[in-house]
């Protein structure tokens, strides 16, 4: 039986609980692993002096595939985020977000199964940034006003959207690639190009001109905030939903919510030759070590990868576990128990159900 390496980042707050208890599980499907462990996140801050040592990296590089626990990122101060820096360094361009109803789940809404292709590396979270008061920001905003392109507050911190035709290219042509290999039916791409006719307008021409070349699968755009009113009311109606970096961000919580939160939203980031599973909610520092956060997001990830990974059957037998486990509701964390958390149980004895149900 094949053993497969796999960079292992158990990330900080309740990253090293939710890490664990997915990794048990996969290694009950039968599946056969060999983990690298490696630090990223503010236990590496304080080991070696960064939040991203290069061991890391490398790792993922030698190994091709890593799964990966939340890590924390200071609001305004601190480090940068080690997630857009990783997606940066290994040029994962695909964050792919499922967002799949499963019964049992606490939700407003039913039989939804949506997939948000979010492209990763460019738009306003690229980092191309200038502070206020900088002699680069005070450059650009003369540059500006020089060619009479707008007027820019002396005063202001500037950012830079920034869509290439390359990028957006690559990413409508995932989206559509996934569709047809999971026989999906419909792409919808998300922009603003009434507004930004030169950046969204360039991804919306790109999204056009690639769907021409699948005509077995429907195509559609929509307005973002259009986007974000028909999500809510009429979710089912969509499929697989592409955008660029910010609006697929922005969606991709907002269509976790629909099914029931972040706790059940596993998240992939992709090259054509590496990939990183990860579950897309935060680290949630105040619950570091009370064994009480929800590991289902990160053990749904762990399906993304052993589908990645070719392992059909296995991730078949993990989802529908998990599956069963929601659908009794005995052995789930708080927030699949609103009307009664004092009868939840742990993030370790979530994965002892799971574990029970594969046999």
């Amino acid at each position: 039986m094949k053993t497969y390496n796999i960079t292992l980042l158990p990330g900080d707050g309740v990253g090293p609980e939710v890490t664990e208890a997915t990794k048990r599980v996969l290694e009950a499907t039968g599946v056969k692993f060999k983990w690298d462990i490696v630090e990223v996140g503010s236990h590496a801050m304080e080991k070696y002096g960064t939040p991203l040592p290069a061991s890391v990296i490398e790792s993922v590089k030698k190994n091709k595939i890593a799964l990966k626990g939340p890590v924390t990122t200071p609001v305004g101060s601190g480090f940068r985020s080690v997630n857009v820096a990783i997606r940066k360094e290994l040029e994962l361009y695909c964050c792919l977000r499922p967002c799949k109803y499963y019964p049992g789940v606490p939700t407003r809404y039913k039989d939804i199964d949506l997939i948000i292709v979010r492209e990763n590396l460019e738009d306003l979270y690229a980092g191309v940034e200038f502070e206020k008061g900088t002699p680069g920001a005070a450059g650009l905003i003369k540059y500006v006003a020089d060619n009479k392109a707008g007027t820019i507050l002396p005063d202001s911190g500037i950012s830079i959207k920034a869509i290439s035709e390359f990028r957006s290219r690559r990413i409508v042509k995932f989206a559509f690639d996934y569709a047809r290999k999971y026989h999906r039916k419909k792409v919808t791409a998300v922009h603003k190009a009434n507004i930004m006719k030169f950046s969204d307008g360039l991804f919306l021409a790109c999204s056009r001109d690639v769907a021409k070349n699948y005509p077995d699968i429907a195509f559609e755009d929509r307005i973002v905030d259009n986007m974000s009113m028909q999500l809510v009311q009429k979710p089912q109606q969509f499929d697989v939903i592409v955008a660029p970096n910010l609006y697929g961000d922005i969606l991709s919580d907002l269509c976790a919510g629909l099914v029931g939160g972040l706790g059940a939203a596993p998240g992939a980031n992709l090259s054509e030759t590496m990939a990183v599973f990860e579950p897309t909610h935060g680290s949630a520092p105040k619950y570091t070590g009370l064994n009480k956060v929800n590991p289902m997001a990160m053990m749904l990830s762990g399906v993304l990868m052993l589908r990645h990974l070719g392992e059909a059957a296995a991730a078949d037998k993990m989802e529908k576990a998990i599956a069963a486990v929601i659908a009794e509701g005995k052995n789930v964390t708080y927030d699949f128990k609103p009307e009664a958390p004092e009868k939840a149980v742990g993030t370790k004895q979530v994965a002892d159900a799971v574990i029970a149900r594969m046999g």
